[in-house]
C-alpha cells in the first residue's frame, strides 16, 4: 500500500474526464486514498470518494493531480492552493505551452504551493497509470518519490516548470505529424479500394505491433481530433518562439481541424 510518513498516501484527483478517471481508479487499486472531482462527470469510480468541490478534495492530500485542460488549469490552482496542506505536491498534467506551465508555477509559487509541470507522454488508455510522464520544475525531487511508490513511470527533465511541456509539444511534431499521414494515406486508399493493403504496408514499416499501432494512431485522432488540434497550436506556437520551421505542423493542424469538423470518425475493422 503506498503510504508517506508510514501512514497511507492522499491523493486528490481534480478533473475525472478519460484520463482522470483512469488515474483515479488506478491510484485506488494501488491502495491510495483517493478524494475525486469534477462538475462535468456524475459517473462514479470504484474505490474513489467523491468531493464536493476542489477545496473538498485537496484537504489533507500529500498529492494533487490537476487533469482539467489548459484553460481550466489556472481557475483550478486557484481553488486548490488555499486549501492544500503545506506538504502536498501540486501535479500540473494538462497540455499547455512551456509559458503557461511557467506561469502556473510562479502563481502556484506565490501562494506557498509546490507546482510540478508533468507532461503525460502517450495516451493514458493504452498503458493507464503506467504510462510514462515527464516531470519538471523545482518541486520534482518531492513528487518522484511519490510517483517511484505508486508505480508510475516518471523521468526528470530539469528543475525549470517548462522544460518537460517543452518536449511533449516536440515530440508532437512526429506523434501527430505521423498520426496525419497515416490517416491521408489510408483516407486516399479508400478510394481505391486498397485501405488494408495500405494499412498492412504501413504497419509493416512501423515493425511488430504496427497493426496496433495504426489502429490507435487512426482511431485516437479521429476521437480526439479537437483537443489535439489545440495541442498542435500550442506546438506551433513554440517551433516559432524557436526560430524552426513548422510546414509539417502546419499541415498537421489543418488536418486536424478537417477532423474535428466531421460527425463520424473513421475506423479500422
Amino acid at each position: 500500500m503506498p503510504r508517506t510518513g508510514g501512514s497511507t498516501m492522499h491523493i486528490a484527483v481534480l478533473g475525472l474526464g478519460e484520463a482522470g478517471s483512469i488515474y483515479a481508479a488506478d491510484l485506488a487499486v494501488r491502495g491510495a486514498t483517493v478524494r475525486g472531482t469534477d462538475p462535468h462527470v456524475s459517473a462514479a469510480l470504484p474505490g474513489v470518494t467523491r468531493a464536493a468541490d476542489i477545496a473538498d478534495a485537496v484537504r489533507g492530500a500529500d498529492l494533487v493531480l490537476s487533469l482539467v485542460g489548459a484553460d481550466a488549469a489556472a481557475s483550478v490552482l486557484d481553488a486548490a492552493a488555499w486549501a492544500m496542506e503545506p506538504h502536498g505536491v501540486f501535479a500540473d498534467m494538462n497540455t499547455a505551452s512551456p509559458d503557461d506551465k511557467r506561469r502556473l508555477a510562479a502563481s502556484a509559487d506565490a501562494r506557498g504551493v509546490v507546482l510540478v509541470d508533468v507532461a503525460i507522454m502517450a495516451p493514458v488508455p493504452r498503458a493507464r497509470i503506467e504510462t510514462p510522464l515527464l516531470l519538471s520544475g523545482a518541486g520534482v525531487e518531492r513528487l518522484a518519490p511519490l510517483l517511484a511508490r505508486l508505480g508510475i513511470p516518471a523521468t526528470p527533465v530539469g528543475d525549470q516548470p517548462g522544460a518537460a511541456a517543452q518536449l511533449k509539444l516536440l515530440r508532437s511534431v512526429f506523434m501527430k505529424g505521423l498520426a496525419a499521414v497515416v490517416y491521408e494515406s489510408v483516407e486516399a486508399a479508400d478510394a481505391v479500394g486498397a485501405r488494408e493493403w495500405v494499412i498492412g504496408q504501413i504497419a509493416g514499416e512501423l515493425g511488430p505491433g504496427g497493426d496496433e499501432v495504426v489502429r490507435h494512431l487512426i482511431e485516437g485522432t479521429a476521437k480526439h481530433a479537437l483537443r489535439r488540434e489545440a495541442e498542435m497550436r500550442e506546438t506551433r506556437d513554440l517551433l516559432d518562439s524557436l526560430g524552426a520551421r513548422r510546414a509539417m505542423t502546419d499541415g498537421t493542424i489543418e488536418w486536424l481541424g478537417a477532423l474535428a469538423a466531421r460527425p463520424a470518425p473513421a475506423t479500422i475493422e
